[in-house]
C-alpha cells in the first residue's frame, strides 16, 4: 500500500517550493532492506542495469556522510547525470538524507534534498522516502515522477531481497 501527500508554495516574491511524502510497505526486514539501501552503489547497477548504468563513488566510500557518488542512468531515461552527496546517517535508526549538487535535475529545481527511513513492522517494514525542493522556475513541476520512481525502485529492490 503506498499513500503520499504534497504541499508547496508559490508566491511572485520567492521562489517555488515544496515537499513530497510517501510510505512504502515492504515484506522484506528492515535490516535486509536498509542494508541494501546502504549498499546501493554496487547493487543498483548490477541489479537494474535498464535503469542505472552506473554508479560511481568521487569523494568518501559511497556511505558515509560528505561521500559524493555520480548516478548514471541508463539510455531512455529523462536524466542521465547526478551528483548526490549524503548528508546525514543514523545507522541504528536506518536513516539517510542526500542531496543532489549537481547534474540535469538541477534544470529543474535549485535545491533538492531527499530522506529515507526504513522502520520495522510486524510483517516485514514500512519505508518513508520524502523530498524538499525549491523549482529552478515557476515552470517546474512538482517532482511526481521522481517520487513515482523511488516508489518504483524500493518495490522492485523488495521483490529482489525475497528471492535472495
Amino acid at each position: 500500500m503506498t499513500w503520499y501527500s504534497f504541499a508547496s508554495f508559490c508566491t511572485t516574491q520567492m521562489a517555488c517550493s515544496g515537499k513530497l511524502d510517501v510510505e512504502v510497505e515492504i515484506k522484506s526486514s528492515a535490516d535486509k532492506f536498509w542494508r541494501w539501501i546502504r549498499d546501493s552503489t554496487t547493487i543498483y547497477p548490477k541489479a537494474f542495469p535498464e535503469t542505472y548504468k552506473s554508479i560511481e563513488v568521487l569523494e568518501g566510500d559511497g556511505k558515509a556522510v560528505g561521500s559524493v557518488r555520480l548516478l548514471t542512468y541508463s539510455e531512455g531515461s529523462p536524466l542521465h547525470v547526478l551528483k548526490q552527496r549524503i548528508d546525514f546517517v543514523d545507522e541504528t535508526n536506518r536513516v539517510v538524507d542526500y542531496s543532489f549538487i549537481d547534474g540535469d535535475l538541477q534544470k529543474y529545481y535549485k535545491t533538492f534534498k531527499g530522506h529515507i527511513v526504513v522502520g520495522p513492522k510486524e510483517d516485514g517494514c514500512l519505508v518513508k522516502w520524502s523530498c524538499e525542493y525549491e523549482k529552478a522556475s515557476e515552470d517546474s513541476a512538482a517532482p511526481h515522477a521522481i517520487k513515482d520512481f523511488v516508489v518504483k525502485n524500493f518495490q522492485a529492490m523488495d521483490e529482489l531481497i525475497m528471492k535472495a
